[in-house]
C-alpha cells in the first residue's frame, strides 16, 4: 500500500486546494491531512520548489525541512517521502525541498535556497498550520551538509542571500539533523587516507559545487566559507549527528570533528553524535524504525 494512502493523506498539486469534507456534516470540522506539491518558495529557478506534507488537525505543528542528498549535483525532494511520512505520523509538518544543483549554480546558491525555503514557510506558517517558532531541518549527505549550514549560519548576511519574497523573515532553525554530511572539504581526502579508504575518497563533487578545486590550498578561503564549523556560535540550535563507521564516500571523522567543535561551544546537552558501526553511506541502518525513532525523539525534545 502506498505510504501516503495508508496515512490517509490527500495529495494536491500546486499551492492551493480545498480540504476534505467530514463524513458527518454535523460533526465539527477539522483540517484534513494534505500534501501540497511543487509549491514555489522563490522564482529565480524552476528548482526552487517544495512539497508540504501536513498532518490532520488544526495545529499549529512543528515543521521540519527535509533536504535531499545527491552529491550536490543530483537528487530530488521525492527522495524524502518516507522520512516525511515518519514526521507526519509523529505530528510534524514535513517540507521536502528542491534546490539549485551544482550544474545550475555554484555555492552558496544551495544554501541561499534552503534559507529561502525556511523564510517562506515561516512567513506562511498559519497557512500551512506551522508553529513558526519550531522549525527544524534534516538532511543526508549533501543535504546533511546543508542542514549543518542552516544550523550554524543563522543571521549570516553572505549566506542569507536574496532569494524569495520574505527577506525580512528569519531563516534560523531550532534543531538540525545532519546525516553523514561532508563538513570541511579541504580535509576530506587526507581524512580518507588516514582511514584507509584511499581508492574511494575524493572531493570532485564538492569541487563542482564550489566551482573551484577544493584540494587546492589557494582556494582555501572559499572552501572554508562552505564549512559549517566556521560559523559555530552560542546561538546555534541543538544538533543530532549520525554517520556510518564504514562510509566509503565521506570520512566519518568529518562528522566527529564537527560534533567536537559544536560541543565545545554548545555543550553536551545540545549536541549528540552517533557512529553506526559497519554502516556505509546511508542505507538500511539509517532507515530502520529504531533509528528513525531516535531522530524523532531528538526532534520532539527540541521542537515540542
Amino acid at each position: 500500500m502506498n505510504v501516503w494512502a495508508a496515512l490517509g493523506l490527500a495529495v494536491l498539486v500546486g499551492c492551493g486546494g480545498g480540504e476534505a469534507t467530514a463524513a458527518d456534516p454535523a460533526a465539527p470540522t477539522s483540517p484534513a491531512a494534505q500534501t501540497l506539491s511543487n509549491v514555489a518558495y522563490a522564482s529565480t529557478s524552476a528548482a526552487q520548489k517544495m512539497d508540504i506534507y501536513m498532518p490532520a488537525g488544526a495545529g499549529p505543528f512543528p515543521a521540519v525541512v527535509l533536504i535531499h542528498g545527491g552529491a550536490f549535483k543530483a537528487g530530488d525532494k521525492a527522495m524524502d517521502a518516507a522520512n516525511a511520512a515518519t514526521l507526519v505520523a509523529n505530528g510534524y509538518v514535513a517540507v521536502a525541498i528542491n534546490y539549485r544543483l551544482s550544474g545550475e549554480a555554484k555555492f552558496p546558491a544551495a544554501v541561499h535556497d534552503a534559507k529561502a525555503a525556511v523564510r517562506y514557510i515561516r512567513a506562511k506558517a498559519s497557512e500551512y498550520r506551522i508553529n513558526p517558532d519550531k522549525i527544524g531541518v534534516w538532511g543526508a549527505s549533501a543535504g546533511g551538509h546543508l542542514s549543518a549550514m542552516l544550523g550554524t549560519t543563522g543571521g549570516d548576511t553572505y549566506l542569507e542571500g536574496t532569494e524569495g519574497a520574505y527577506l525580512g523573515v528569519s531563516s534560523r532553525v531550532q534543531a538540525s539533523v545532519d546525516w553523514f554530511g561532508p563538513i570541511n572539504f579541504a580535509t576530506m581526502v587526507s581524512e580518507g587516507l588516514a582511514l584507509g579508504f584511499a581508492s574511494s575518497y575524493n572531493v570532485d563533487n564538492e569541487s563542482a559545487y564550489l566551482g573551484v578545486n577544493a584540494n587546492d590550498p589557494t582556494n582555501n578561503e572559499l572552501v572554508q566559507q562552505s564549512n559549517p564549523s566556521r560559523y559555530i556560535d552560542a546561538q546555534d540550535p541543538p544538533f543530532w549527528i549520525q554517520v556510518g563507521g564504514a562510509d566509503p564516500l565521506i570520512p566519518y571523522t568529518q562528522s566527529l570533528n564537527f560534533y567536537t567543535a559544536l560541543k565545545a561551544v554548545l555543550g553536551d546537552a545540545k549536541v549528540s553524535y552517533e557512529k553506526l558501526e559497519g554502516a556505509g553511506h546511508g542505507g538500511a541502518p539509517f532507515s530502520t524504525t529504531a533509528n528513525l525513532d531516535k531522530v524523532v525523539a531528538f526532534l520532539n525534545s527540541h521542537l515540542k
